[in-house]
């Protein structure tokens, strides 16, 4: 019989992994061979390093585009091998260092290529990778924000949208998040670590300082908008899922997420970890937030009711967009098709005025 922490797995997060790079028949291949959660990231190792040897055979035969697709699936693998893996630390840095090689790897050769950026910040270092459209720019960026156990590395996917409209994009991981979470903790003031990236996102060749729109899902979807509503070089801000209160939303969330924050955001045990999740709220903020802001949460949602998100929309002082999706499961996944391609048009028009 699986282990309750292997079934909640399988029923909040199968849609994203086929949604986010991972082929359906490799999901269903790898979790019908395992039924506990402490297989868990072996399994996806395992499956990772079929991907990455195409890759690197592929790279070998000169036939960049192949290996470049190869290689950035296997770092999608890698990292959903760890994402929420952290009861076992060696098993998760081991699976995130081989994602973050194989993607490194694949860069030069994804179409549009990406490179790597590392921003100083805190005495640690917040990585990205910035990618941009063909033409001559300056080009709209969009910065792309994780949430609690996403990365940079799950993003090719949304990534492709927003390029193919014209618009460069930035994935970056913040404190708390993919290569920042051992050494930086997850923090509320995002308006903080926020600043450090649009600094270095203005400054970037070929990107106009004066269009950048911001995107978060999950709690990015609470950093996205907590960062526009104190920055006003942000033009245009969509929150996908995100809290409006985590705290409020604590008691309901599964076993796995609450212990990725405990560790994330270095609370010493899960008192401490629920009085920091109280700590990222919207509250009294969003005064500020006068860009354009789109809000997408789905009525499926059981890890962030849809109510968060509808509070958000209602008490933003600009304009703001709610677009609910009554199947839509968190981060609405499962219905990627009903708000991908209108979340980039949303975008573009935005940017584009």
């Amino acid at each position: 019989m699986a282990d309750r922490r292997f079934t909640m797995a399988i029923e909040h997060w199968a849609a994203r992994f086929t949604a986010n790079g991972v082929d359906p028949a490799d999901f269903t291949r790898v979790t019908s061979a395992i039924d506990r959660w402490d297989e868990w990231c072996a399994a996806w190792c395992r499956a990772a390093a079929e991907h990455e040897e195409l890759g690197r055979q592929a790279l070998g035969a000169s036939c960049g585009l192949s290996g470049g697709g190869h290689l950035a699936r296997a770092a999608a693998y890698y990292h959903f091998a760890k994402f929420l893996f952290v009861q076992d630390p060696a098993q998760m840095r081991a699976a995130h260092a081989a994602a973050v090689r194989c993607l490194n790897d694949a860069l030069p050769y994804l179409s549009p290529p990406g490179e790597r950026v590392e921003i100083p910040f805190g005495g640690a270092a917040l990585a990205g990778v910035r990618r941009r459209p063909a033409g001559p720019g300056p080009h709209p960026v969009v910065v792309l924000i994780p949430g609690l156990d996403s990365a940079k590395e799950e993003f090719r996917a949304t990534e492709q949208l927003f390029l193919e409209r014209g618009l460069a994009t930035f994935s970056v991981d913040g404190p708390g998040q993919g290569e920042a979470e051992y050494d930086l903790a997850i923090r509320p003031d995002w308006e903080v670590p926020g600043a450090a990236i649009l600094e270095a996102v203005s400054a970037m060749p070929g990107l106009d300082p004066g269009r950048i729109g911001i995107w978060g899902v999950s709690l990015g979807g609470y950093y996205a908008p907590r960062l526009a509503s104190g920055d006003p070089r942000v033009r245009a801000c969509v929150a996908l899922c995100g809290p409006f209160s985590f705290g409020e939303t604590w008691d309901q969330l599964p076993e796995l997420t609450r212990d990725a924050f405990r560790v994330r955001s270095k609370s010493s045990g899960p008192a401490q970890a629920r009085l920091r999740a109280g700590e990222l709220t919207l509250a009294g903020r969003l005064g500020g937030l006068t860009a354009p802001l789109l809000v997408v949460a789905g009525q499926r949602d059981r890890i962030i009711p849809w109510q968060q998100a509808r509070r958000l929309a209602d008490e933003t002082a600009g304009p703001a967009e709610f677009l609910l999706l009554p199947e839509g499961t968190h981060g609405c996944a499962n219905v990627s098709y009903r708000h991908r391609p209108y979340t980039a048009d949303w975008m573009a028009r935005q940017l584009s005025r």
